[in-house]
């Protein structure tokens, strides 16, 4: 399968164009990968608008202006080409008669191609944000047709208990309690610590009379979790419980302030919480991603990868995923899509990871630094199995 001349492969399936020439099986082995995307949301589960679909392929929050379309964009480009000729229109369609014909498949048919067109072989689903909007876990697994499991979201968790009343002194023993309940089947945890303050806090493990204070102010003013000290309590409460912590780093929604998450602001929780052996996840990590593959260089409990990156820079994804690869040990580095909502974006994650892996591999082989061998093995640690460790997924 990896032997014999190199290739120029037509893609009629996933990733669906031609590469380069590519040494002999690799670009075809990448494509039958069957990827872990360690951490992803649910797929839409209503049909969508076209001012529904246009605002979940943009990462603003804003009002789109009449005089623009997020179709006229590397993510917009990208659905056009690579998800047009899986719900059976010509490449590089109009956004028009591509969204005609996903209202006349139903969001149902559309998840089920798109989905299954991915050639993710089990998905890691974190819950936390708008969940009634899209499918969970179970919802994923029967539209994909492969395994789910759930990463829970440490915030979602206290602003419930906080939903269901505590006193501030009982909040501590109350969250512990909720997480390792809710977390009985989940096979790992989330903050969103940067979005709700930023990276820069303070690493130490907060004091019980810090955390009860916090939490009174918190329960008086109301609103969603934002103080330091209860995301530390948080963060530090996740990593007793056992499970790979996810941390949301980089490019995201306005609400992050792009500045305050730059992963290298985390190397004092990073090496006060490596006695723990927990595995550390830094998602996304654009613009950062040379910054996150120092501190997987670095330290053993850091792992990163380049999900969202990946698929809103389109046609120029293939840069981001080599830059993923320079520092960083090939065991550190994991698969991703963190799609939210439309299958497409699910789809792209995959298909553009897969293109650029066999164009950044191919290169390294058809230059003489690495064995075809090596090249696949790599390939399939990033895609699959760094994560089926990780999370003990198995084989």
């Amino acid at each position: 399968m990896l032997s014999g001349p190199a290739q120029k492969l037509p893609y009629p399936g996933r990733v669906s164009h031609e590469l380069e020439l590519v040494p002999g099986g690799l670009a075809r082995a990448i494509e039958e990968l069957p990827l872990v995307d360690h951490h992803a949301h649910g797929a839409s589960a209503r049909d969508l608008s076209r001012k529904a679909f246009e605002e979940l392929i943009t990462e603003s929050d804003r009002p789109i202006p009449e005089w623009m379309t997020p179709f006229d964009s590397q993510v917009g480009f990208a659905i056009l080409r690579h998800c047009a000729p899986v719900l059976g229109l010509d490449p590089h369609c109009t956004p028009e008669e591509y969204l005609a014909r996903r209202a006349r498949l139903g969001v149902d048919e559309v998840n089920r191609l798109l989905l299954g067109a991915s050639g993710i072989g089990h998905f890691l689903v974190e819950t936390g944000y708008r969940g009634e909007e899209v499918l969970g876990p179970s919802g994923m697994a029967e539209a994909a047709g492969v395994p789910a499991d759930e990463v829970v979201r440490l915030e979602a968790v206290a602003e419930q208990v906080a939903a269901d009343g505590c006193a501030a002194e009982a909040f501590a023993a109350r969250f512990e309690e909720a997480l390792w309940e809710r977390t009985r089947t989940a096979r790992g945890l989330k903050t969103i610590a940067a979005y709700r303050h930023g990276l820069d806090f303070d690493p130490a493990r907060p004091a019980a009379e810090e955390v009860a204070e916090a939490a009174g102010r918190w329960f008086a003013e109301g609103g969603r979790l934002a103080d330091p000290v209860l995301l530390r309590h948080l963060i530090w409460t996740g990593i007793d419980r056992g499970l790979p912590l996810q941390f949301h780093i980089g490019f995201g929604d306005p609400d992050v302030d792009l500045r305050r998450s730059d992963p290298l602001l985390l190397r004092g929780l990073i090496e006060l919480a490596e006695p723990a052996g927990v595995p550390l996840l830094l998602l996304h990590c654009y613009p950062y991603q040379r910054h996150a593959g120092f501190l997987a260089h670095a330290y053993p409990n850091v792992f990163f990868d380049v999900g969202l990156g990946v698929t809103f820079t389109g046609a120029r994804s293939v840069a981001l995923v080599a830059e993923s690869l320079e520092a960083a040990p090939f065991a550190k580095i994991l698969f991703s899509s963190d799609a939210w909502g439309p299958a497409e974006l699910h789809h792209l994650g995959a298909l553009l990871w897969r293109r650029a892996m066999a164009r950044v591999l191919g290169e390294f082989v058809t230059e003489g630094e690495w064995s075809v061998g090596q090249a696949m093995r790599v390939a399939a640690m990033v895609g699959g199995e760094n994560a089926r460790r990780v999370y003990g997924l198995g084989v």
